[in-house]
């Protein structure tokens, strides 16, 4: 590993448990049955942990798209061509992509940052550059990447992070665009959690059910061919992954460092989630997750982390916009803590820790 990638392993820490205990005080004083808010209490709770303050804040907000192509596309994986992911990133810049709407609606600005498109985005207004290669290698046949190549889009993630503090970020979503990432994401599920490809694996931009069998076989035949170690996430993602994958998995290790929370998209933004876990465990007290993703591999990784989703709108985009949607419920969580009157201020009667006990179930 690298300086990069050890100091922030190395500063990730447990949430701030006084922090936490001040906010739950303070969530009992207000104006309401205790719980009364389900998990929009819990939920700024941990933000409070997260951020280290009792009344936690969520107004700067970023969503950070990584971009790549996937060479494991010659092998027929995808119901749409590599050249789609230039054009779709191009449809980002120019704000009329999905989730440039979810984010122009929760007031979050889109990051997008080329980290391996196979093609010249040198002209691209707007986008970060910084990539490493023209997309991976096809995994069928050998490794996706070098090692090297991985730790590097896992420090673009995490100097994205780090880019983005010096001009205020209190919360940060992962995304993504490139065709054959399901396909990717798929293989590196498999690879960590020992689970069957076929377990894992969706019809990504909706292929058939015949050539779902044939996605199935060619991640197999991947892991077979590259034999990744199951204990060594960097492997994992240099010989199965892919660079949008190791640059999210930055993402979630910069943000854990720097006590910003990261919210997890869909199942790609769920295999760099699993990977930066594997990585560093204490990382997943600084993820939340947004909704099920229809990908059946999604809700294998939610279990494996054992992370609950806010929603489940039977969405599969990507992009991050399942993540973006939910900034809106991670904001209200925070709002509630920090602006709904106390007891004590509004001049309501009772003790609101001896509230009917038929309330709090």
């Amino acid at each position: 590993m690298t300086d990069l990638l050890d100091r922030t392993i190395a500063a990730i820490g447990p949430l701030d448990a006084d922090a936490m205990r001040a906010a739950e005080a303070r969530q009992l004083q207000l104006t309401k049955p205790p719980k009364a808010l389900g998990r929009l209490e819990t939920l700024s709770i941990q933000l409070a942990g997260i951020q280290g303050k009792e009344q936690p804040v969520i107004a700067d907000k970023a969503i950070a798209v990584m971009a790549a192509d996937h060479g494991v596309t010659a092998e027929g994986v995808s119901a749409f061509p590599a050249e789609v992911t230039p054009a779709m990133v191009f449809n980002m810049l120019a704000g009329g992509a999905g989730i440039n709407v979810i984010g122009r609606h929760v007031g979050a600005r889109v990051i997008v940052t080329d980290v391996g498109v196979n093609a010249d985005l040198s002209a691209a207004e707007g986008a970060r550059q910084k990539k490493i290669r023209m997309g991976t290698a096809n995994m069928a046949q050998g490794p996706a990447m070098t090692r090297d190549e991985a730790v590097r889009a896992i420090e673009i993630g995490i100097e994205l992070v780090e880019e983005e503090l010096a001009d205020g970020l209190d919360i940060i979503a992962t995304g993504e665009v490139g065709i054959g990432n399901t396909t990717a994401a798929s293989a590196v599920i498999a690879a960590l959690t020992g689970q069957p490809a076929a377990r894992v694996t969706g019809r990504g931009t909706g292929i058939t059910k015949d050539a779902l069998a044939g996605k199935v076989a060619v991640i197999e035949k991947a892991l077979a061919v590259n034999a990744p170690d199951a204990t060594d996430p960097i492997d994992v993602l240099a010989k199965v992954g892919g660079l949008d994958i190791a640059a999210m998995t930055g993402v979630f290790l910069g943000g854990a460092a720097h006590r910003i929370p990261v919210v997890m998209d869909g199942f790609i933004s769920a295999a760099a989630a699993l990977a930066a876990v594997r990585l560093c465990h204490e990382c997943v007290d600084y993820i939340l997750p947004s909704h099920v993703s229809i990908e059946v591999g999604h809700q294998v990784v939610l279990e494996e982390l054992g992370l609950t989703p806010l929603f489940d709108l039977q969405m599969r985009l990507g992009e991050g916009t399942g993540a973006a949607l939910s900034m809106s419920i991670i904001e209200a969580s925070a709002r509630i803590l920090s602006e709904m009157a106390t007891f004590e201020s509004a001049g309501v009667a009772g003790d609101p820790n001896e509230a009917d006990a038929d309330l709090t179930r």
